[in-house]
């Protein structure tokens, strides 16, 4: 089975610390990915404003209302051109690190970043120069992720540095580092040439499989469509996406697995879930 979650600001907008997980609670949700900064109103946790009492105060919150944090979110941008900022990029996720454990989360999350300022599709992105500027920002993360015993979640995506199953395999090797896991989203993978063809589809999705399955440790859920080169969202079972292979996977491999869904909302995260399980329970391997 997949034990179901939500991202926190797809549940409500921003509000103080206690007012959005009173509704992530009422919702009944258990597992979210939860960006702080944008949920949380009255605590500020850009670059410099960590501190241990933060961290116990949104951790105690969350326990009280039995909210777990299967992934906190610190999407930044590891291949931003401009040296100075890549580096203020990396020194906000080291501090996101610290937060980690006090609040009970498995993992800090990212993707893994464009070659351009404003987060634009460029051809740089795809070029091995880029690649090796991504792979210094995680080594400086991997040294303090691995000083302070935390684990590091990296999410492949068609059009961002890390966009196919083989460069993933080489950032693991790269890498070097058992604080080192991945956050699947199957849908993200998917490029618009195989938005037609589900065997494709499938293929693609054992492929990550079969190159790091071990290293999958949560997944991202949702469904897409694609307008041009542009992909864009849909709830479960309104988009292209072949949830056959990676349900059959799942059931294979990973038992009790945390699946975040992404865009879901209160009146939908429900019916979403239901959709889900019933494909994981068509495809699972008996």
């Amino acid at each position: 089975m997949i034990q179901y979650g939500m991202r926190v600001h797809d549940i409500c907008g921003k509000d103080t610390v206690t007012g959005v997980l009173d509704k992530v609670k009422e919702l009944g949700v258990h597992y979210v990915q939860l960006a702080m900064s944008k949920s949380f109103s009255d605590v500020d946790t850009s670059v410099g404003h960590y501190n241990a009492g933060l961290g116990d105060y949104v951790g105690e919150e969350l326990r009280k209302r039995d909210i777990h944090v299967s992934i906190l979110g610190c999407y930044i941008n590891p291949a931003h051109p401009d040296e100075d900022r890549r580096m203020l990029e990396v020194q906000r996720f080291i501090e996101h690190l610290k937060y980690c454990k006090r609040i009970g989360a498995d993992m800090v999350g990212t993707e893994t970043g464009r070659a351009d300022a404003n987060m634009r599709i460029v051809p740089e992105t795809y070029t091995e120069e880029n690649y090796l500027r991504v792979l210094d920002s995680f080594k400086r993360i991997r040294d303090a992720a691995e000083k302070l015993g935390v684990m590091v979640g990296v999410e492949g995506v068609f059009n961002h540095t890390l966009h196919s199953p083989e460069l993933m395999r080489r950032f693991l090797d790269d890498i070097d580092s058992v604080n080192f896991d991945v956050i699947l989203d199957s849908v993200n993978l998917i490029t618009p040439d195989l938005e037609n063809d589900p065997e494709g589809q499938n293929a693609l999705i054992k492929k990550a499989f079969d190159l790091y399955g071990d290293r999958i440790t949560t997944l991202h859920l949702k469904d897409g469509v694609f307008e041009g080169n542009d992909q864009k969202f849909r709830h479960p079972g309104e988009g292209f996406f072949n949830y056959e292979e990676l349900m059959r996977q799942v059931s294979l491999w990973k038992p009790y697995i945390v699946g975040t869904l992404e865009n879901s909302t209160p009146d939908r995260y429900y019916e979403d879930c239901r959709y889900l399980e019933e494909q994981y329970r068509k495809f699972k391997v008996k």
